[in-house]
C-alpha cells in the first residue's frame, strides 16, 4: 500500500501543477494574465513574484514536490487565496458528506441485495423481468437530469395537489432552513430529513441498480453450481439453499466494489452538490480545482487514495470471512 500511495502522490501532484495557472495568478492577475505575460501593473507583477517565491512555485518540480511533503508530514495545509490552513473547511465539508453518503450506501445495500437475491432466485420471472427493465432504465438517467426533474417537480402545485396536499412546500436547497438552530431536537431531525430526500435519491438510484444486478449475477453462477444442485436434490428448501448455502458465496461481487465506494464516502458528488446547494467535499474540490487550491485538492486526493486502499485491503481480508477456503499465501 505504501508504494502505491507513493505513486498516486506524485502522479496526482503532476497533473494538478503542469495545469495552467497557479494561485499566484488566481490571487493576483488572472491566470491568463499569468500565461500571456501581460500585466500593466507593476504592484501586482511584484506581489506575484514575492508570492511564489515563498512558496516555491517559481522553483523546478521535484523542489517544488519536496516543500509540498515537508507541508504534507507537518500539517500545514493551507488556502493559498487566504492564507489560512484549510482544516477547518474541510473537517465542515467532510462531516456533510460523510453523513449524507452513510445514507445513501445504507440504502443501497439495504435495497440492492434482497433485490438481487429474489431476482436470482426466480430467473425470468415476471418480477426478474419488470425489475431489470427498471434498474436498466434507472442506472441510464443522468443523475443531474433526474436531480433538476426532482426540483422542478417538488415545485409545481399541481404535483402535490394531486398528492392531496396543495399547500405543502418541499424544501430543494441545502440540507438546512434558515431558522434550524432555533428549531427544537426533534424539528430538527425532521428538517434535515425533509432536505435529503432528493439528493439521497440522485445519488442512491444509480448504485442500487448497478449493485443490484452485480448481486443477481453473483447469486445465478452460484445457485448453479453442483453442490446448490445436490442441497436441492437431497430436499432443501428454495429460502434455506439460497441463504444458508449460495449467500456467501454470491457475495464476492459486492465485497469488490466496496474498494470503490468508499472514496465516494469522501469525495462526494460535484454535480449533485452544486444542484442542491450542498457544501460538501465535492463542491469544494470542485472550486478547489478552480481556484488552484493545490494542498486542498491535493489533501482530498490522497484522502480518497487511502480510503481506496483501505477498500482494497477490507474486501481481501472480508474474502476471507465469508469464504475461509480462500487463502493469500502464496503456493
Amino acid at each position: 500500500m505504501i508504494p502505491t500511495l507513493f505513486g498516486i502522490l506524485v502522479v496526482s501532484f503532476l497533473v494538478i501543477r503542469l495545469a495552467p495557472g497557479d494561485p499566484a495568478a488566481e490571487k493576483f492577475g488572472g491566470a491568463g494574465q499569468a500565461a500571456s505575460g501581460v500585466n500593466a501593473d507593476r504592484g501586482t507583477e511584484a506581489a506575484e513574484k514575492r508570492f511564489r517565491e515563498r512558496f516555491g512555485f517559481d522553483k523546478p518540480l521535484p523542489t517544488q514536490f519536496m516543500l509540498y511533503l515537508n507541508r504534507l508530514i507537518h500539517g500545514d495545509m493551507i488556502f493559498f487565496q487566504s492564507e489560512q490552513p484549510i482544516w477547518k473547511e474541510l473537517w465542515a465539508a467532510l462531516k456533510i458528506t460523510i453523513m449524507l453518503n452513510l445514507i445513501v450506501f445504507v440504502l443501497i445495500y439495504l435495497l440492492a441485495i434482497p433485490l438481487g437475491i429474489f431476482s436470482a432466485a426466480y430467473p425470468r420471472s415476471r418480477f426478474d423481468n419488470l425489475s431489470t427493465l427498471a434498474l436498466f432504465i434507472m442506472y441510464s438517467l443522468p443523475s443531474f437530469w433526474v436531480a433538476e426533474l426532482l426540483r422542478q417537480l417538488v415545485m409545481q402545485r399541481w404535483f402535490w395537489a394531486l398528492l392531496g396536499k396543495p399547500d405543502m412546500q418541499w424544501p430543494i436547497m441545502s440540507l438546512k432552513s434558515p431558522n434550524y438552530d432555533t428549531l427544537t431536537p426533534i424539528q430538527q431531525f425532521l428538517d434535515y430529513n425533509q432536505h435529503i430526500v432528493l439528493p439521497v435519491i440522485c445519488l442512491t438510484y444509480g448504485a442500487l441498480a448497478y449493485v443490484s444486478r452485480q448481486m443477481r449475477a453473483g447469486m445465478l453462477e452460484v445457485i448453479r453450481q453442483d453442490y446448490i444442485r445436490t442441497a436441492e436434490a437431497k430436499g432443501c428448501g428454495k429460502p434455506r439453499m439460497i441463504l444458508v448455502h449460495a449467500l456467501r458465496n454470491s457475495l464476492f461481487p459486492i465485497i469488490t466494489l466496496l474498494a470503490s465506494l468508499l472514496p465516494f464516502l469522501v469525495g462526494g458528488s460535484v454535480v449533485i452538490e452544486v444542484i442542491f446547494n450542498i457544501h460538501g467535499m465535492g463542491l469544494l474540490s470542485y472550486e478547489g480545482v478552480l481556484r488552484r487550491e493545490y494542498d486542498l485538492v491535493m489533501t482530498t486526493l490522497m484522502i480518497s487514495a487511502v480510503l481506496t486502499l483501505i477498500g482494497i485491503l477490507v474486501s481481501d481480508v472480508l474474502y476471507v470471512i465469508v469464504n475461509p477456503r480462500v487463502s493469500f499465501e502464496d503456493k
